[in-house]
């Protein structure tokens, strides 16, 4: 089993389109969505059709929860007033300019979805099990934390925007990466493999090229704040 993970994909369908081609020629049996299909960049609604088109399996993202309840707050942890700012501005278009479909639709996605596959048990989450933007980084505390009273043989999440995968024990802990807001230092945007077989379990992490500086643009032309345009174009935030 070949399962391919994409997350925090964050209104891009530019790099969402050109993920899910490079996930094709990967022979993949199954496609999981971690959440945060919303925010940021200028195509809310093209996201969500197309993760629907497809019926792609997705767990809900804190942006997923603020834009589909209509929230004062993306819940994304910010401390910098700037970003505090741009972060309101960014929810406000985003609920303004998402069907009321696609609303209900992030409204009814799960928080988790388990699985299991080889004698093995699969937890998806967007930031981790005890909340839903908990940011699990590498080699951090949280993830210690978690991974100690996780009871799934492997935990996926996303929400940092910055791929890894380490094992905690016999447990391991996978981290998707964005695809459509990539935090690495690059503009690529990124996703995992995870290949199950004989009760092992091995993970690739791609990186893609897309024509970001269209969805940099389409940013601007929609009077979104500059700094977006910006991490979409270097991928530093």
């Amino acid at each position: 089993m070949r399962i391919a993970v994409i997350a925090d994909i964050h209104s891009n369908i530019i790099s969402l389109d050109r993920v899910l081609l490079d996930i094709d020629g990967k022979k993949t049996d199954l496609i999981v969505c971690l959440g945060d299909l919303v925010g940021y960049a200028a195509h809310p609604d093209e996201v969500i059709d197309t993760i629907r088109g497809k019926k792609i399996l997705t767990v809900k993202g804190n942006y997923d929860e603020a834009v589909g309840e209509e929230l004062m707050v993306c819940g994304c942890d910010y401390t910098n007033p700037k970003d505090m700012e741009n972060a309101a501005i960014s929810l406000n278009w985003t609920i303004e300019n998402t069907r009321e479909d696609n609303k209900e639709f992030l409204r009814s996605l799960p928080k988790e979805i388990k699985m299991a596959f080889e004698g093995r048990t699969i937890l998806f989450v967007h930031g981790s099990p005890r909340k839903i933007n908990e940011y699990l980084k590498e080699n951090s505390r949280e993830a210690e934390e978690v991974m100690a009273d996780c009871e799934a043989d492997i935990l996926v999440c996303g929400h940092t925007h910055k791929p890894y995968y380490k094992m905690y024990g016999s447990k391991m802990l996978i981290n998707a990466g964005s695809a459509g807001k990539p935090k690495t230092g690059s503009p690529k945007a990124n996703y995992a493999v995870i290949d199950l077989y004989g009760g092992a379990a091995k993970v690739e992490i791609y990186e893609v090229d897309y024509d970001y500086e269209s969805t940099a643009k389409a940013i601007e032309e929609n009077s979104l704040p500059q700094e977006f345009a910006e991490i979409i174009r270097t991928g530093k935030a």
